[in-house]
């Protein structure tokens, strides 16, 4: 099974690709799809809609999995990354592919062990996790974090 992680933003969003049909997950791909900020919000909505469907064209994920919308201090901030999160599960949605959603809180968690932990400490475990030579960039690193949530989640349910 193939699982795309996303982290949304409205100027930066990650990405995360994992393979867990062996006993280990799996790095795939991970990296970032960067907006334009002078753009308009249509266009870097439109840039987010058009990376996830092309992620989704090239790895064939079977679930995507995204980080749930928390209530931020700037509720102008919450509202972008709402849009930015809508337009990725509309790619999966219109892909037909499993979507579930995860509270930060959940993923830090599940990853690091404290829901409340640092990013640097998400980097740091998800390299560990998944054997990687080096950091991911931390939107990545999130975006990946997500993906091995549902599989730890997964796999603990007996589904895997």
């Amino acid at each position: 099974m193939i699982i795309l992680g996303i982290d949304p933003g409205s100027r930066i969003t990650g990405y995360g690709v994992i393979d867990i049909s062996g006993r280990k997950p799996r790095y795939v791909d991970s990296g970032c799809i960067r907006m334009d900020t002078k753009a308009p919000m249509s266009v870097r909505l439109l840039t987010i809609f058009q990376g996830v469907d092309q992620l989704i064209a090239l790895y064939r994920p079977q679930v995507l999995s995204i980080e749930e919308v928390f209530m931020h201090k700037n509720p102008q901030s919450a509202l972008k990354l709402g849009q930015a999160r809508g337009v990725a599960i509309c790619a999966a949605a219109m892909a037909e592919l499993e979507v579930v959603e995860y509270a930060a809180t959940r993923i830090k968690q599940t990853i690091v062990g404290q829901g409340h932990a640092e990013k640097a400490q998400v980097q740091h475990m998800v390299q560990s996790l998944l054997k990687l030579n080096r950091k991911p960039q931390a939107d990545a690193a999130d975006a990946l974090a997500a993906a091995l949530t549902h599989a730890f989640h997964r796999r603990m349910e007996g589904l895997l």
